[in-house]
């Protein structure tokens, strides 16, 4: 097993990586705790009553709560009904939510922690390789609302991260493959190096070798911990973690929630900020092929495909309207200068930002 240590002072927490691994250590000195297991209808007839099981032999009172899976149970009613299935299984301000499944279930589990009772103990269990690697990590908890994603949330820890590789092996291949977008993320944003070992071991991460996947979790757990523990709250540098992601949230927007993957939307949003550094930073051009040429090699669109049709520029720039970054009502973008070295809050002239899209959308 490896730990990866989050370093937030009294909010500090650790991310334990390996196989096999059980769910509720951090709670077994808490006999007779309350714990509502937020889990998906993909993710729950896998793995729940496991968990469950696991926290019951540790003296713990485990009730399980399904959502459907999918973008659209990242809303206002589905945390509504959380509260209600809180309240009814007996929670209290001592209890915990265990998040059980991927970046939706995480952000929204972990968002009803956060809030109910004025926040109650949350531990992540991400099962897809996306939510492993970025969502389970650094405290983001939303839902989101008909006018954009993630623009009702909070920063709230949580107590303890479970990363079980051995949940992988259920994933469905477009699953795996969108999060492996936010694996690519990490080595354009903070480490060459890191970069340079995905494009050698692209096979191996394709195929969900064991003897790969372990580290390259474990190195973006590492990455997001050492951002996160310079910025917690996202005031300065924790915008590097953005990288690709003001388009892909407007291509997830705009095409309706569900239709894009988030990971299949990031590469997208990658590849079109890969193009707005060119432009604007000077970065060159072999650079942004090299990201290009290992994102197609993994799977990964690079433009708007069969998946979802490609909203119309209009529509893209209306949701990058709404992104968090946003200043005065004008996107900020963080922006490649060097593989492994980027910028944040940069702003990019409208007639380059609309002509960028169009060439990455083919048109």
């Amino acid at each position: 097993m490896e730990r990866v240590h989050v370093n937030l002072g009294e909010r500090s927490y650790d991310i334990h990586i390996g196989r096999g691994l059980p769910v509720g250590e951090c709670l077994a000195d808490r006999p007779e705790t309350r714990v509502l297991v937020v889990t998906d209808s993909n993710v729950g007839p896998l793995h729940a009553e496991r968990v469950r099981n696991e926290l019951a032999g540790r003296g713990l009172i485990p009730s399980v709560v399904t959502v459907p899976a999918g973008e659209a149970s990242k809303s206002v009613r589905s945390l509504e009904r959380l509260y209600a299935e809180a309240i009814r299984a007996g929670l209290d301000r001592t209890s915990a939510v265990v998040a059980l499944g991927g970046g939706v279930v995480g952000d929204l589990a972990g968002f009803a922690a956060a809030t109910l009772y004025r926040g109650i103990r949350l531990i992540q269990v991400p099962t897809s390789l996306l939510a492993m690697v970025d969502s389970s990590v650094g405290g983001k908890t939303a839902v989101n609302l008909p006018q954009g994603k993630n623009l009702v949330g909070a920063f709230y820890q949580p107590v303890e991260v479970v990363v079980d590789l051995d949940t992988l092996a259920t994933l469905p291949e477009r699953e795996y493959v969108s999060g492996l977008a936010e694996v690519v993320k990490y080595g354009i944003i903070w480490d060459a190096a890191f970069f340079r070992d995905l494009e050698a071991q692209g096979d191996a991460l394709r195929s969900r070798r064991p003897d790969s996947l372990g580290g390259i979790v474990g190195r973006c757990c590492e990455v997001k911990a050492e951002v996160v523990a310079l910025d917690e709250r996202e005031s300065g540098m924790r915008a590097v973690l953005n990288f690709g992601h003001t388009l892909a949230h407007a291509l997830e927007q705009g095409a309706g929630y569900g239709a894009w993957l988030h990971g299949e939307a990031v590469a997208v949003g990658i590849e079109y900020a890969m193009q707005l550094s060119v432009r604007e930073r000077g970065l060159a051009e072999e650079a942004a092929a090299r990201v290009r040429r290992l994102l197609e090699s993994l799977g990964l669109p690079t433009a708007p495909d069969a998946r979802a049709p490609a909203p119309a520029w209009e529509d893209i720039r209306a949701g990058m309207a709404t992104d968090k970054k946003n200043r005065g009502g004008v996107p900020r973008f963080v922006l490649a200068e060097q593989v492994g070295n980027v910028v944040f809050g940069c702003d990019v002239a409208e007639p380059t930002l609309r002509d960028v899209y169009r060439r990455v959308n083919g048109g």
